[in-house]
């Protein structure tokens, strides 16, 4: 089977993945990652994907191994004096930014934890932060209803770009790096040029608060997150289709790396998955106790990370070769009461291992099939 699926293109693998992931009932059940003390509002993985950081209340970033669900324990903590509201890698990897209540950004080296710089100059919390795609930019949004710009080379801030008449939550850079996208609690997403710093388009098709923005990996759609999710062509700045389904606000959104998926994380405690060409819900997430504020797929797509007010960190998986042993898994156990028929059907999983997970705590948590 896997010398089969060796050969299968992209769009192919995706939609089996999907389907086992429909078939499959116990697969995906998350790792917990515990040490947070308050909630964590923040989570962005490394450009390897062998990275996570969270961001919390509790006003500490942490690091974590996506393969072994350990923190990393790095010679220097990473805290700010107050709250933690968002992080973002640089495309290198090798710096983290994050974003505080105590009105500041701060910049970090994530093999040492060593602290680079503290950016200041916002005047209120700063929510949001987001590198651009070569790294010699970085962008944060505030409570002060602004969106800074700055040099990551010379630390100094670019540019302030105002408009928004109410604090500025999520900023997003296009993947060309050419567009920022800012959600704002005034309704209202904007869309800046980086190189002119005008504005170019207010999306106003939201009714209430507009907590987080996301570009598509073709740069072609804008994925916004408030009362409800909506998907927007950003050649037209038309809204695209609504995502309804969740039952109360969603704070955050990532497209999957072939733009095929859209997760989005609610209010509700859950995090859903979407096709985007359909507008159609796949999936429900629940595991989450709290409010889940954050949402992110990992590089390859193999991983999704969702963070909550429940203090936890939970990664998920759904990879060709983890549902599968997973699958297999759920078929021996339910062969042990229930022989199959065909003496054949028993042998159908030899050859495939049972998966071992992360060390990480796997609890919690289930996929729930859209009815």
């Amino acid at each position: 089977m896997r010398q089969l699926w060796g050969v299968v293109d992209a769009n192919t693998r995706t939609q089996v993945e999907l389907a086992l992931l429909n078939t499959v009932h116990n697969v995906a059940a998350p790792n917990t990652l515990g040490g947070h003390a308050r909630a964590v509002s923040g989570v962005s993985f490394s450009p390897n994907g062998q990275m996570l950081a969270s961001g919390s209340r509790d006003n500490t970033v942490k690091l974590w191994d996506t393969s072994t669900g350990q923190e990393i324990k790095l010679p220097r903590k990473v805290q700010h004096e107050q709250s933690v509201w968002g992080v973002s890698f640089s495309p290198n990897g090798q710096m983290l930014a994050s974003a505080s209540a105590d009105n500041t950004v701060k910049l970090w080296d994530t093999s040492t934890g060593q602290e680079i710089k503290t950016l200041t100059g916002h005047t209120n919390t700063v929510f949001g932060v987001s590198f651009s795609p070569n790294g010699q930019m970085l962008a944060s949004g505030s409570r002060d209803n602004t969106v800074k710009l700055w040099d990551t080379r010379t630390y100094e801030a670019i540019k302030t770009l105002k408009g928004h008449k109410h604090w500025v939550w999520g900023v997003s850079f296009s993947p060309n790096g050419q567009m920022l996208a800012s959600a704002s609690a005034d309704k209202t997403v904007k869309l800046w040029n980086t190189r002119t710093h005008e504005a170019i388009k207010p999306l106003e098709d939201h009714t209430n608060t507009v907590f987080g923005v996301s570009f598509s990996p073709n740069g072609q759609m804008l994925a916004t997150a408030g009362n409800t999710v909506k998907l927007w062509d950003t050649r037209t700045h038309e809204a695209i289709k609504p995502l309804e389904g969740h039952t109360n606000s969603v704070w955050g959104v990532s497209f999957s790396p072939d733009g095929q998926m859209l997760a989005s994380a609610s209010d509700d405690n859950t995090v859903k998955l979407w096709d985007t060409s359909t507008g159609q819900e796949i999936k429900t997430l629940t595991g989450h106790t709290d409010t889940v504020f954050g949402v992110s797929f990992s590089p390859n797509g193999q991983m999704l990370a969702t963070v909550s007010a429940d203090s936890t960190v939970k990664l998920w998986r759904w990879d060709f070769d983890y549902l599968l042993q997973e699958g297999c898994n759920f078929m021996r156990e339910y062969f042990e009461t229930n022989p199959p028929d065909n003496e054949s059907d028993r042998h159908l999983c030899d050859g495939i291992g049972s998966y071992q997970r992360p060390t990480g705590k796997a609890e919690g948590g289930n996929l729930r099939k859209k009815d």
